[in-house]
């Protein structure tokens, strides 16, 4: 099978992805941005410690771009290109991602990978985001809500009852976070070898932009 990278968060959408991927190619690696300030996935707020646990569990090395907190574009790429680069020298030239229908951050991707001769793999692109949730919750996947523009979903499991919960709230809550809404950590399912244990610690409520909660690795 061809040999490719995923860029992944350890969020819902790239772990479905990588379910989806697993039977088709041969999913080499897996990429994430690291803020460097935090030690911490960038946005998503969760412990570099906690995604090193995903990767070893997934049995998918990890290879890693850091950046430092309110990073620019320009700083940004820098840090991803050093990491494709790599992955190229390794025969690689194929990255995969879990965006589902967000047409910018899909131009951005590919012609970020275009300057290095790369190519860009969408496996969820179009699909509809309800039945993707529902798709991820019933291939038995367990996964807790990390950061939200809306606080009061910190830490909730990502289930059916969390998905009715999103209805209730209104809002145009798009069912899988694709406008950014809220993103996840994903700590069992098929793909893991054995659960990542965790804990759920304090909270960092913010008036604006994103909230978060500190996941506390427990072994």
């Amino acid at each position: 099978m061809k040999p490719i990278a995923l860029f992944f968060s350890g969020g819902k959408d790239s772990t479905l992805a990588l379910h989806r991927l697993r039977n088709t190619y041969n999913v080499r690696y897996l990429i994430s941005t690291i803020t460097a300030d935090f030690d911490r996935v960038s946005i998503h707020g969760v412990r570099r410690t906690l995604l090193e646990k995903q990767s070893e569990s997934l049995g998918i090395p990890l290879k890693v771009g850091l950046i430092p907190a309110n990073a620019t574009n320009e700083i940004y790429e820098e840090a991803m290109s050093k990491v494709l680069i790599q992955l190229k020298e390794e025969g690689i030239d194929t990255i995969a991602f879990g965006d589902i229908f967000l047409e910018d951050i899909r131009q951005y991707r590919e012609n970020m990978l275009r300057r290095l001769n790369m190519n860009a793999i969408f496996p969820l692109w179009m699909e509809n985001t309800q039945s993707l949730a529902e798709e991820f919750i019933d291939l038995g996947f367990r996964a807790v809500i990390t950061s939200s523009f809306y606080p009061q979903l910190l830490g909730m499991e990502f289930d059916r009852a969390f998905l009715e919960r999103l209805r209730e709230m209104g809002d145009d809550i798009d069912p899988c976070g694709e406008k950014g809404e809220f993103h996840t950590f994903v700590y069992n399912g098929p793909l893991f070898s054995r659960p990542i244990r965790f804990r759920r610690g304090k909270k960092l409520i913010r008036e604006e932009g994103y909230s978060y909660i500190d996941l506390v690795p427990e072994d």
